[in-house]
């Protein structure tokens, strides 16, 4: 009997286990050996991984044709391929990437988007992939010749800069808040650009390579030789699904290991 009973509950014990191994459930795991991440994983929507971002950042971000390119999608691409996973790009303003993240509606926000102490506050940075420049760009016969004359006082100029950038914080924080300048928000870094351009602001503060894309497409603007400070890119990511988290976040280490990031990078951004 005791034989009977103990060779039940081994039987039992197996057909648990069989039963747990084979149960399925809502989530998404990478399809390599573990490279990536081991952990089980959910995604805004199943087997996708849906990056949030505003198109209006080149190169790290742009529409050509009917679809968003660049950098960021790129290396979206490269991440989602290592997990198994399809990508959705969603293009949004940039002020609404953080909410979309902590909500759930998009997996991860790249927009050339800067670690601050302020969104570290509500989401997750993964990795740093790569580094910002913010410039100012003027007019070609401005009297702004260098970032020194912005905080000069008695200057107090009107700063065109995109809405809840960093350019935006930071000319907030260094200019606006000493009562140095006065900012003008607007939703893409285009209107901004058009603004000076037809004399409603004096400089556009904005990272360096769309500053270049806009100056090369606008007669008569240049990028000052001085900068206003330096950044660096990470992806924005919930802080309640820390296993999507950890999965993105060990991809994207490994497209840095590799060299895939910055032949991405390199492919976008050529060495002056």
């Amino acid at each position: 009997m005791k034989k009977f009973v103990a060779l039940l509950l081994a039987l039992v014990m197996v057909l648990s286990l069989a039963a747990c191994g084979s149960k399925t459930a809502d989530t998404d795991q990478p399809t390599d050996d573990g490279d990536s991440a081991a952990a089980e994983f959910t995604t805004a929507n199943k087997g996708v991984l849906t990056m949030a971002t505003n198109a209006t950042f080149p190169p790290y971000e742009y529409v050509e044709g009917n679809q968003v390119v660049g950098i960021d999608a790129e290396i979206a691409a490269a991440i989602a391929d290592k997990l198994g996973l399809e990508l959705q790009i969603e293009d949004m303003e940039f002020d609404s990437i953080i909410e979309a993240v902590k909500s759930g509606k998009a997996d991860i926000g790249l927009a050339g988007m800067t670690v601050t102490p302020d969104r570290q506050e509500e989401v997750n940075f993964t990795e740093t992939y790569a580094t910002g420049v913010q410039v100012v760009i003027v007019t070609e016969d401005s009297p702004i010749t260098s970032v020194d004359d912005l905080f000069a006082e008695g200057n107090n100029y009107i700063i065109g800069v995109q809405r809840n950038t960093t350019g935006d914080l930071y000319t907030t924080w260094d200019l606006e808040d000493e009562g140095l300048a006065t900012i003008d928000r607007y939703s893409k870094g285009t209107d901004a650009v058009q603004a000076l351009k037809t004399g409603k602001v004096d400089c556009v503060v904005i990272d360096n390579e769309p500053a270049k894309a806009f100056v090369s497409e606008v007669e008569g603007l240049k990028i000052l030789d001085t900068e206003y400070v330096e950044e660096e890119y990470a992806g924005a990511m919930s802080k309640d699904n820390q296993a999507l988290y950890d999965a993105v976040n060990a991809a994207l280490q490994e497209l840095i290991a590799d060299g895939t990031v910055q032949s991405i990078i390199d492919k976008y951004i050529t060495a002056e």
